[in-house]
């Protein structure tokens, strides 16, 4: 049963990072940026971060389940830092308007799933995502850095 409860917990925790996505939402600015052809519908991203969430709750559980908070305090250090990095890019991107700086950010994030994947081969989907969406916000971000209709998106 506790081992239940930590696994509702490490999920929970996983969706609470999505959090920003409900606060920060696309909008007018988003609608106006020059955009990639290869970039996937918008209705895509919810159902693949739903999915990408779910596996970083379990991934987290595993590695708590398999050395317990003591014996893996690295790598939930990392995971820790991981869902902090995931939560802020959405404000920056979104909320800031900032595509440059979500892009130094979200190589970052890169870093910090690379460094849990050795962890948890479960975050081997949210790696290859996210360095899909870094490639995209660097293409959103080179498109519109000068254009005056996107003047918020440095």
């Amino acid at each position: 049963m506790h081992s239940l409860l930590v696994l509702v917990a490490f999920v929970v925790a996983s969706f609470a990072a999505a959090a920003t996505g409900v606060i920060f939402r696309p909008g007018d600015w988003y609608k106006q940026l020059d955009k990639p052809r290869w970039r996937p519908p918008d209705w895509l991203f919810a159902p693949v971060w739903t999915v990408l969430y779910a596996s970083i709750g379990l991934s987290g559980w595993l590695v708590w389940r398999e050395a317990g908070v003591a014996g893996a305090a690295l790598p939930l250090s990392v995971y820790a830092v991981k869902l902090l990095l995931n939560a802020a890019w959405t404000p920056i991107f979104f909320g800031l308007h900032r595509p440059g700086l979500a892009v130094v950010e979200i190589m970052v994030l890169w870093a910090a799933i690379l460094l849990n994947a050795a962890a948890a081969l479960l975050l081997v989907p949210y790696l290859a995502w996210v360095s899909f969406a870094a490639a995209l916000n660097l293409s959103i971000w080179r498109r519109n850095r000068w254009k005056p209709l996107a003047r918020g998106a440095r």
